[in-house]
């Protein structure tokens, strides 16, 4: 009797699993006096890759978590590259639906570096509620090349009562030998049946001793059957 119900413990554990459907893959690889970590964590429906790879003494730290609540599901990539300099990444992907609502989460987030440092932020965070969607999409990509590469992008949706939010943002810095930042921000809101789509895009990219920055906020609502659609980019070359 006893090993029956060990049984039926082990097949509804296997059977939340199932349900749930989490992934989470972590890989690290060093050579030749590199130091490579990686974390990655995938939380209900959640899937979660983090990959480091370091050489000649540069030093990549690679983070990623997902985590999506209720059957929605959350997406979350991030790759840390580093050749004699530092390379910091770490993407977030977080969705959440509750009474029929859904919501989608997707983040992928890379950072490269050869002697200098690059760090690369990337989030999405998706809240479907009372029958609203909520779909959020982020990309941030910060590369070196003996500069100081940040790279930040993050993009947040919420809908409400049969509303649908849509928000995408992309980032990328480059450097080349100076600093380069960019930093991007998409916001959607929709209430009673609403549509909201925000899209924003920063580049930036610098150059030898040179300093470049993007700065890109770009923000929709829509309310009672309303829509509302805002596209932003910021691009700033200096070379």
């Amino acid at each position: 009797m006893k090993r029956y119900h060990l049984m039926a413990h082990g097949l509804a554990l296997a059977a939340a699993g199932a349900c749930l459907g989490a992934e989470a893959r972590a890989t690290s690889v060093a050579t030749n006096g590199g130091s490579a970590s990686s974390s990655s964590v995938a939380v209900g429906n959640g899937v979660s890759d983090s990959y480091a790879v370091a050489t000649n003494g540069g030093r990549a730290v690679s983070n990623s978590y997902a985590s999506g609540r209720r059957g929605n599901p959350a997406y979350s990539t991030s790759l840390a590259l580093a050749d004699r300099g530092l390379a910091v990444s770490n993407s977030n992907a977080v969705a959440r639906g509750s009474l029929w609502g859904r919501g989608i989460a997707r983040s992928d987030s890379v950072a490269a570096t050869i002697g200098g440092v690059a760090r690369s932020d990337s989030t999405a965070y998706s809240h479907g509620r009372l029958g609203g969607l909520a779909d959020s999409e982020s990309r941030s990509i910060a590369t070196s090349y003996y500069g100081t590469a940040i790279s930040d992008s993050a993009a947040y949706s919420r809908g409400l009562y049969g509303g649908r939010a849509v928000s995408e943002s992309d980032s990328l810095a480059d450097a080349y030998g100076g600093t380069s930042v960019s930093r991007v921000r998409a916001i959607s809101d929709a209430e009673l049946f609403g549509s909201a789509h925000s899209n924003g895009i920063g580049v930036s990219v610098a150059g030898p001793q040179r300093h470049s920055r993007a700065i890109v906020r770009a923000r929709g609502s829509a309310y009672r059957f309303g829509r509302a659609k805002t596209n932003l980019t910021a691009v700033e070359i200096r070379r």
